[in-house]
């Protein structure tokens, strides 16, 4: 048999390896081998009382059969009764089978290490690690003498065979070869024998994963190998996308976890894992390693790129302990802990779990505290970022105690002590801290609460300051904060702009910067639009500076679809078209009001902009722009010279005949044009103002209403002017209005309206059959205020609902 495994025998279907291979000799078996039980190989030969030898555990089996079925105690061979089970151990027969298996196994192990070197068919390199596995399981001893025969190379070379069962079984068998085994582990740490494992890894065959992964978890019980491993470029992460796999094969999932829980044991190799996603190990050193681990793995966590998930997790299970060390630490410590809940407070979520852990009582007095025991300037700025980031988060701050009395965020002396440090600071912490006055300002809850304690502090002007900062970031926290306080501080705001020192025309520039559109620009075109309309002297400066020429010119930019869009493009539009109806609430006091709205068109812009679906604001402000300048057309319109009479003319009137002038406007009585009187119907916006009397939003049908009233104020013909409503359609849905009841203003505009076309006796004979309108009209005149209800005792005189008394009594002299 010698230079063959089996004769051509095919072992590969056999099932039971260690059956063929005990029977895989060179030297014949001698029959006192073998056991007549099992009809094996003995082991542990032991001999009876009357001479019959068995494998040991072959015969305590057959008398634990006799006994639990209550059979007589035989011989199994001889069938005669025995009368003690007493078993002598067959040492010399031991001795001799050993030496018997030693020599053949010394030949078979020679034909394996001849197997598998090249050349060797694929069946007997897999025969061959069958061997190996099949002794290495018989002795642990065998496994020295794998290694001691230099066969463990041999069988790491296989790895790297074309043929996938070889690799498969070479896995296997390297794994058998170093259980329990040190020394043979530190063979397969040397060269890139474990780079070669890890490739397997990513393998597409599941079984192969398998494999490969069931030898790394046996080398990882090594620490040595540990770091081996975790050096192999990919293989944690490659460990950790298997370890949370939810279509792998479950044993080498399990296999994956336990490996990466070994590798644990290096503070590189959890390093690797929570680069890649796997934090527990690093939060587990973070809570429970010594100082130097937890200040090494806090460090670490702070430079860490983390999702908003993984910050969540990090928050609930390390917030307290680091925010624990901001308040007892060193200053290396503080400084890491800082770094660590900078990066978890930068998510909402996470956020609020640390304000629930006492974060900010720890925040403020870092920053507040000055002297011996202040923190240094680079570490108040990252305790300044936390305390922006948090605040962002929506919390109600107005019940969470920062300081010994009591005090919250928003308590009036912390708010003074926030901006004397952003007057007496470098930028970077100026602008994290305004970002904080910004998270304050952006609730409902807490803003007038700021808001009474930067009046109280003067410290208005220092903050417009900052509009001309030449730090961005500095500059767009100070803006978008101004932003927020304008609709509550709006005189101040714009008295400050007033002034000499350029913020206004710093706010203009970034405006009208050509780079698309920024969270900047939108900011600062959202603080002038919110700043009283009505202050002359702020629309005055804007005139002289051009400032509503290049707002134009960036609507119709946008408009023409020149301007790239982004995510700040509605706010950026919405601020432009307010900036811009500014100047039509400045018609009456300022020629030059007048004139930038003619030789813009500015009316024709408005009418446009009426059509910009989905911005309601857009459609709102651009209505309340066309009611300013629709207000104005009755005193701009250039009414007609008529010429004078002749002679006879004067002395006999019925000679003459009246003078017919063609082409005149029918409401305001005289020559009108868009751009030059601002008519509205010669703009032809009446039905587009008509349309948007069904908007869903109630402000953009009130401002609408308003321009339409226009129409039919005093000073123009009214009767004319319910024409053009009838014309356009617009009676219905202006008696919709009044019938809806939506809002009280509404309401009252509404009441106006109607007042005004029931003058027309056809509509008013008309309405006074439709009960609806008369109970509305009737509803406004009991619960409407004073100036309402006068309106409507009128529309239902009009209807004959309330009979008129003015003809019944005389007029007293």
């Amino acid at each position: 048999m010698a230079g063959s495994w089996d004769g051509g025998n095919d072992l590969a279907s056999q099932s039971d390896d260690s059956y063929h291979f005990d029977r895989l000799h060179i030297e014949p078996i001698y029959d006192a081998f073998l056991c007549p039980l099992t009809k094996q190989v003995m082991r542990d030969p032991v001999t009876l009382e009357n001479g019959q030898t068995f494998e040991r555990e072959a015969i305590e089996k057959w008398f634990k059969q006799c006994k639990e079925s209550g059979r007589r105690l035989v011989c199994p061979l001889t069938q005669r009764e025995l009368r003690s089970t007493e078993l002598n151990p067959s040492i010399a027969l031991r001795n001799t089978i050993e030496e018997w298996n030693a020599r053949n196994e010394a030949v078979q192990l020679d034909m394996a290490r001849r197997s598998l070197t090249s050349g060797s068919s694929e069946q007997d390199i897999l025969q061959a690690l069958k061997f190996i596995q099949y002794i290495c399981q018989q002795s642990r001893s065998n496994k020295h003498v794998i290694r001691n025969e230099e066969m463990i190379p041999m069988i790491i070379d296989m790895l790297k065979s074309s043929f996938r069962r070889t690799r498969l079984k070479a896995l296997e068998t390297l794994r058998i070869v170093v259980e329990e085994d040190s020394d043979n582990k530190e063979i397969m740490a040397q060269g890139d024998t474990v780079r070669t494992v890890v490739k397997l890894l990513s393998n597409e065959q599941s079984k192969e994963r398998e494999e490969a992964v069931l030898l790394l978890y046996e080398l990882s019980k090594s620490e040595a190998l540990c770091e081996k491993i975790g050096s192999v470029n990919g293989a944690i992460l490659i460990l950790v996308g298997m370890a949370s796999s939810t279509s792998e094969n479950i044993v080498a999932v399990e296999m994956a976890d336990k490996t990466l829980e070994n590798l644990g044991k290096s503070e590189n190799n959890v390093r690797q894992m929570a680069e890649n996603g796997r934090l527990q190990p690093l939060l587990r050193l973070l809570l429970e390693g010594s100082s130097e681990t937890k200040l090494s793995m806090a460090e670490f966590l702070g430079d860490l790129v983390l999702n908003n998930d993984v910050k969540v997790l990090v928050a609930r299970t390390v917030g307290l302990s680091l925010i624990n060390i901001l308040k007892s630490g060193n200053i290396q410590s503080r400084e890491a802990a800082l770094k660590a809940l900078n990066q978890m407070s930068s998510h909402d979520a996470s956020a609020r779990i640390l304000i629930e852990a006492g974060i900010l009582p720890p925040l403020v007095k870092d920053l507040f505290t000055v002297g011996a025991h202040q923190l240094p300037m680079r570490l108040k700025e990252v305790s300044a970022t936390i305390l922006a980031n948090v605040v962002s988060s929506g919390y109600d701050f107005d019940s969470v105690p920062v300081g010994p009395e009591q005090q919250t965020l928003v308590s009036e002396d912390i708010i003074h002590n926030l901006l004397h440090l952003i007057s007496n600071t470098g930028p970077a912490i100026e602008c994290k801290l305004l970002q904080v006055l910004v998270g304050l300002t952006n609730s409902p809850i807490t803003i007038s609460s700021v808001v009474s304690a930067i009046k109280s502090s003067g410290a208005t002007i220092s903050l417009v300051q900052f509009i001309e900062a030449p730090q961005k970031d500095l500059r767009l926290a100070s803006i978008k904060l101004l932003q927020n306080l304008s609709p509550y501080m709006g005189p101040e705001l714009a008295s400050c702009l007033r002034g000499t020192s350029g913020q206004l025309g710093s706010l203009i520039k970034i405006i009208s910067e050509n780079i698309g559109i920024t969270e900047e620009q939108a900011a600062a075109v959202g603080l002038l639009a919110d700043l009283p309309e009505r202050d002359m002297g702020l629309t005055r400066q804007m005139l002289d500076e051009g400032a509503f020429q290049l707002v134009n010119s960036r609507i119709l930019r946008i408009r023409q679809r020149e301007t790239r869009g982004s995510r700040f493009m509605t706010p950026y539009l919405e601020g432009l078209v307010k900036v811009l109806s500014r100047v039509t609430f400045a018609l009456a006091d300022e020629l030059d009001a007048i004139a930038l709205c003619r030789n813009h068109n500015l009316a024709a812009v408005f009418i446009e902009l009426l059509q910009t679906n989905g911005l309601d604001n857009v459609q709102m402000v651009s209505a309340l722009a066309l009611e300013n300048l629709s207000q104005e057309s009755k005193n701009l319109t250039k009414l007609p010279e008529l010429p004078s009479p002749g002679f006879c003319v004067s002395i006999f009137p019925c000679l003459g005949k009246p003078t017919i002038i063609t082409g005149l406007c029918t409401v305001h009585r005289g020559t009108c044009s868009l751009k030059e009187t601002f008519c509205l119907l010669e703009g032809q916006a009446v039905g587009k103002l008509v349309a948007l009397l069904d908007h869903t939003n109630e402000k953009v049908v009130e401002a609408s209403l308003a321009a339409l009233c226009t129409l039919l104020d005093d000073g123009v013909d009214i009767e004319q002017g319910v024409h053009v409503l009838c014309e356009a359609e617009g009676i219905r849905p202006i008696l919709d209005v009044l019938l809806e009841k939506r809002t009280e203003n509404l309401r009252r505009r509404a009441v106006w309206a109607v007042e005004r076309i029931l003058r027309s006796d056809d509509i008013a004979y008309e309405i006074s059959g439709d009960p609806n309108v008369s109970t509305a009209l009737v509803d406004a005149f009991q619960h409407g205020d004073y100036r309402t209800r006068q309106i409507a005792e009128r529309a239902l005189k009009h209807v004959d609902k309330i009979p008129n008394f003015s003809g019944v009594f005389p007029n007293v002299g």
